[in-house]
């Protein structure tokens, strides 16, 4: 047989290094087709000038398309028969990648857990974004549930014990920032990270009708095969499963009212998809501030950010109901820090 099916829960091991195929070199097309997709006008990623007057040798890519391209490269041997992607935790962001950077990808297992219907497991994986250098630029932890394919044994349930969140001391500021000289005007807004109050809520205002055609376009983009997001007749109810990605991404460029000077995402704390997003879903966006902390690097802070995603219908700023389950309408949370200008 010389055509892979992907992987199923029972194909799994505990420890073992799964090498993924097809490296990827980004350029300013990415770019491009990321800022097309989304509503993204951060300063850092869309100018070298102002880039460089912080610090940096030129605009580096944005940091969401990193993430894309290297959970893209994923796909294929964790999460081609999924159910769903269930969780994020322990992310960082570790080096900037630049135009011409080659991505490549390699994941561990580190944990199995059948689930008691006998007929799906969650796998728990530790992914790392490499570039061409071998150097680690991104690595986190997701955990997925599979499909089981065959009547096998469990194996013994072995769940990590994950950080809650990423210790400020352990960030990554990319060499060189500095945003001493950090030029508000042209970032779009006058907030600074002692102006953000730990627990304060932001209503970004603004939203977005997910539409089939380009949230297929974004899935292609990033060369996610997963066949939930294409196969309309993979579900029972026949839709495609909007990418968790997507979501975030539109949450993220929709925070920019509010958080404009959020410039750089140096990681991901934690994050579930809480409910399914479809193709005429209406995303807004609202965060929490959960903390501050200082860096070594001139002029800039880090903020530890919730930010929740939300379809049509959702009441301002609900999260859980009373029995602590996510309400209906809430698609994303997703809880990260985010470099901004002391």
């Amino acid at each position: 047989m010389k055509t892979n099916p992907g992987r199923f829960f029972e194909d799994y091991q505990l420890g073992e290094v799964i090498a993924h195929a097809v490296p990827r070199t980004l350029s300013g097309g990415e770019r491009a087709l990321y800022h097309a997709l989304y509503p993204a006008r951060g300063a850092l990623y869309s100018s070298d000038a102002f880039a460089r007057a912080c610090g940096l040798p030129q605009s580096p890519l944005d940091d969401l398309i990193a993430f894309h391209s290297v959970f893209g490269k994923t796909v294929p041997d964790i999460s081609l028969n999924a159910v769903a992607n269930l969780g994020y935790a322990e992310g960082r962001f570790l080096a900037p990648v630049w135009p011409g950077d080659t991505l490549r990808a390699e994941s561990t297992v580190i944990g199995l857990k059948e689930n008691s219907n006998g007929k799906s497991g969650v796998v728990w994986v530790r992914t790392r974004g490499l570039n061409q250098h071998g150097q680690p630029v991104l690595d986190y932890v997701r955990w997925v549930m599979v499909r089981k394919n065959r009547a096998t044994p469990a194996p013994a349930p072995v769940v990590p014990e994950l950080q809650a969140f990423v210790p400020p001391e352990a960030l990554v500021v990319p060499e060189g920032l500095d945003f001493s000289n950090y030029d508000f005007a042209l970032a779009g807004e006058r907030h600074r990270w002692g102006d953000y109050e730990i627990g304060e809520t932001i209503d970004h205002v603004d939203g977005v009708t997910v539409e089939e055609a380009e949230h297929m376009l974004a899935t292609r983009l990033w060369q996610n095969t997963a066949k939930v997001h294409f196969d309309a007749t993979f579900r029972e109810d026949g839709k495609r499963l909007i990418y968790g990605g997507h979501v975030i991404s539109l949450a993220r460029a929709l925070s920019f009212n509010g958080l404009a000077n959020a410039q750089m995402i140096v990681a991901l704390n934690g994050g579930a998809h809480a409910n399914p997003c479809f193709a005429g879903d209406t995303v807004k966006a609202w965060s929490e501030v959960l903390d501050r902390a200082p860096t070594a690097a001139p002029g800039v802070g880090a903020l530890r950010l919730r930010l929740v995603a939300v379809k049509q219908g959702a009441a301002p700023f609900a999260l859980k109901d009373a029995a602590g389950k996510y309400r209906p309408e809430v698609l994303l949370d997703l809880d990260y820090w985010a470099l901004v200008p002391v």
